[in-house]
């Protein structure tokens, strides 16, 4: 592959026509900016969220309230604080005032007007960037308005019932109940990355360019929802917004509002004006247009959600799994000639640097333009892909079989996160590619449990190679095996169910099953320690066990958590788990409660509700059948979240889950194990195939990793059935690999050995 191929297609764009590299626009050719508008947005994402969190600040009456605080108190204290030419005073108000200010300030003609009339100045926000700081300054406001206002207290206090006050500013009152689900739309957690932040920065400088160059006409400007969060951080420092687009003010009238709706034509237009300024696609990773973000979330595979904590540290066997987001535009080259005969036998096919190497997505080179981009490829990829293969080929006869490579365009992630915007263009013959990605981000935690070999109650597998090594000494215990995998197909935890007691050598002695309440369940970290081949043992640190009690009234199973908690369990027939109700009984702090629900709930739903809109509604029921059947979610409540959290999702008859990182791995891992074991018991059959005492073959590693390449469903084309690119919840059965058909479920029992117990030791509890 010659260096040519790699050019990067800014330098060559650059030409007489006036097209600019994005990279190359500086204040000079837009305006200065005159506050730090990445740390200024990280400040703001943050205090979003809190808003978001804090829902007693959406109440009517808490609303009414900080608004009457705001133009009654705050602003006029903030006034005899502010001189007019100097930097804005350091000091911050509560935080429901602030909110209001806030959402004031993001209407600035409306904010400009209020305060030229009322205060016959325009008032600023200080930019205060460090806690430290922000603390300081909320702390002098505290004395401040103590001094003035004797009885007026520094908190909200107005009690949720109170009536409204006569003369409320029903406009402003609106603003903040418009701006109240601000937050969704900076959510995902890339947004308070320094890459995403700076790119977004370039990118804003780059609409007010084109803004200034097009901005004469009737034209209303779009903006990308990266270059909106730039927009707002803007406005929201008042003085500085109107001092650095004082000979802009007019333009900016013509930029569309967050909450407006737009027609389809005005999206165009900004689309069409962008690519004629810069010579690249409008659209982003992570960087969709704002109009059309509510339909784009109602379809995203991928839940994102920040969190500040990952309790799963605590255990060395854990890897964290990073995600990123990323777009693949393509535009024909027009400065070559290509006949229609050409592009019908050539198309592009996309492929994962490493992992997954059966991924191979193909595009036609007919089905692009010279006139605009296309966008090709939505997807997520985990970030120990390392990037993708873009391959120009070409083929005979009708199909894509027997196609060979022309060329290839390599785009590596650790490329693309130094490269401006990143984003990266390449051409290769007639086309032009662009690759845009966002910074990778902490993702759910994927784990799924594969059978494994009988071990003893030391921990070892049971075979000749054991008792060879131990000099024939008899292996005590039999303990059903599962070996814990990661997303990456690497050994974290290695899960045992206790089955039988006493001592056994190869020989006439007949294995004795243990009762049920001794059929304890444990987790141990870290991976097995192999001696020969797929023989070894267990690891030795024990950090999680449950065991079987004497259930409580009303309750028909218990099972006690070595966490502390303690996990109850019902069921309504022995012939179905659809009657399944749980309870996990916490040992955590009074403020915050846990609940199992059957089948996938809040965010795994989004295939049976919004994701198979092509779905027979027979094939719907199917999925919700199955979710009611297999799916149990855990939701948790805090005082931050009083309507409920998503922190995991359980396959229990598969023995796959899935885990945010402030959820903890083995509690989850009890829960599952725990309920397949008491349904097996309850409906007398081996319902996830417990039976299993081989460890079976895996996908080759890299062949195909679950998880690793998940299609945005705009990239989903009916011509792709591969489970394995959608969310492993959508269709478990066909993604787990050591499930696929009934010759791996179903081993006779002359596969195993005497030395192990037959298989009456095992149904002993499962089956009777």
């Amino acid at each position: 592959m010659s260096n040519q191929t790699l050019n990067d297609m800014s330098s060559s764009s650059s030409s007489s026509s006036g097209v600019r590299s994005l990279s190359e626009i500086s204040e000079k050719d837009t305006v200065h900016l005159s506050v730090d508008l990445v740390s200024a947005a990280r400040r703001n994402i943050g205090f979003l969220r809190s808003v978001n969190e804090c829902h007693w600040l959406h109440q009517r009456a808490t609303i009414v309230e900080a608004i009457r605080r705001y133009e009654e108190v705050w602003m006029p204290l903030i006034s005899d604080l502010t001189v007019v030419g100097s930097t804005p005073p350091m000091v911050l108000p509560p935080f429901d005032v602030e909110w209001v200010w806030f959402c004031h300030t993001l209407n600035p003609v409306a904010y400009r007007k209020y305060c030229e009339s009322r205060f016959s100045k325009l008032i600023g926000k200080p930019a205060i960037f460090n806690e430290e700081n922000e603390e300081y300054a909320l702390m002098r406001c505290r004395e401040i308005w103590v001094q003035r206002h004797e009885f007026e207290p520094f908190e909200n206090e107005v009690e949720s019932d109170s009536q409204d006050p006569p003369g409320i500013n029903q406009d402003l009152f609106n603003q903040v109940k418009e701006h109240k689900f601000l937050y969704s739309k900076f959510s995902e957690p890339y947004f308070c990355e320094l890459v995403y932040l700076i790119a977004a920065r370039q990118r804003y400088r780059g609409f007010l360019y084109m803004m200034q160059r097009f901005g004469d006409g009737c034209l209303r400007f779009v903006p990308a929802l990266d270059i909106v969060l730039m927009l707002l951080t803007h406005q929201s420092y008042p003085t500085v917004y109107v001092e650095d687009l004082k000979d802009k003010w007019d333009d900016m009238g013509k930029v569309v509002g967050l909450w407006e709706t737009v027609k389809e034509k005005e999206v165009e237009e900004s689309k069409n004006l962008w690519e004629r300024t810069f010579d690249q696609p409008y659209e982003k990773a992570g960087g969709g247009l704002a109009v059309e973000l509510d339909n784009l979330k109602a379809k995203r595979p991928i839940y994102w959600e920040v969190s500040d904590v990952d309790v799963n540290t605590k255990y060395k066997s854990m890897i964290p799994r990073f995600l990123l987001e990323v777009c693949v535009f393509v535009r024909l080259n027009d400065r070559t000639k290509v006949s229609n005969g050409d592009t019908k036998h050539k198309f592009l096919r996309l492929r994962a640097v490493r992992c997954h190497r059966e991924l191979k997505l193909d595009e036609l080179i007919s089905n692009f333009s010279y006139d605009s981009w296309r966008k090709a490829w939505h997807l997520y990829c985990e970030f120990g892909t390392r990037g993708l293969m873009v391959e120009l080929r070409g083929r005979g006869g009708r199909c894509f079989k027997g196609s060979k490579s022309l060329d290839s365009m390599p785009f590596y992630w650790n490329d693309l996160l130094r490269a401006p915007s990143i984003t990266l263009s390449r051409k290769v013959d007639q086309v032009r590619i662009v690759a845009s990605i966002t910074p990778p981000v902490q993702a759910p935690y994927l784990l799924k449990c594969v059978p494994d070999r009988v071990t003893d109650d030391s921990g070892a597998m049971i075979s000749d190679v054991i008792l060879k090594l131990n000099n024939y000494r008899p292996q005590k215990g039999r303990w059903l095996s599962r070996t814990v995998l990661d997303h990456a197909g690497r050994e974290c935890f290695v899960v045992r169910i206790r089955v039988g007691g006493g001592f056994w050598r190869r020989g006439a002695e007949t294995p004795s099953a243990v009762n049920w309440e001794d059929r304890i369940i444990e987790i141990r970290e870290g991976s097995w320690s192999y001696v020969a081949g797929s023989i070894g043992r267990a690891p030795e640190k024990v950090v999680g066990t449950a065991t079987p009690k004497e259930s409580p009234e009303q309750w028909q199973a218990a099972w006690e958590f070595s966490t502390g908690d303690e996990l109850l369990i019902n069921w309504g027939s022995s012939t179905s788990s659809s009657g399944l109700s749980f309870c996990l009984k916490t040992q955590e702090s009074f403020d915050s409660s846990v609940m199992l629900l059957r089948g996938r709930k809040m965010q795994y739903q989004d295939k049976v509700a919004g994701c198979a809109a092509k779905e027979t509604k027979t094939r719907q029921e199917e999925y919700a059948k199955e979710a009611d059947d297999e799916y149990v979610t855990l939701v948790r409540f805090t005082e931050e979240n009083p309507t409920g959290r998503a922190t995991a999702l359980l396959n229990w008859k598969l023995l796959v889950v899935e885990l945010l990182p402030e959820e903890d791995a083995v509690l989850v891992l009890l829960l599952c194990v725990s309920i397949l074991r008491t349904v097996s018991e309850m409906r007398k059959e081996d319902v996830g195939s417990l039976l299993i005492r081989r460890r079976l073959k895996e996908a080759k590693l890299g062949a195909r990793d679950w998880g690793s390449v998940v299609l945005h469903t705009s990239s989903l084309p009916s011509s792709i059935a591969s489970p394995c690119l959608q969310p492993w919840y959508w269709n478990a059965n066909k993604v787990m690999a050591q499930h696929e058909g009934n010759s791996i479920t179903r081993q006779p029992a002359s596969n195993y050995s005497p030395v192990e117990g037959g298989d009456m030791l095992y149904k002993r509890g499962i089956i009777t």
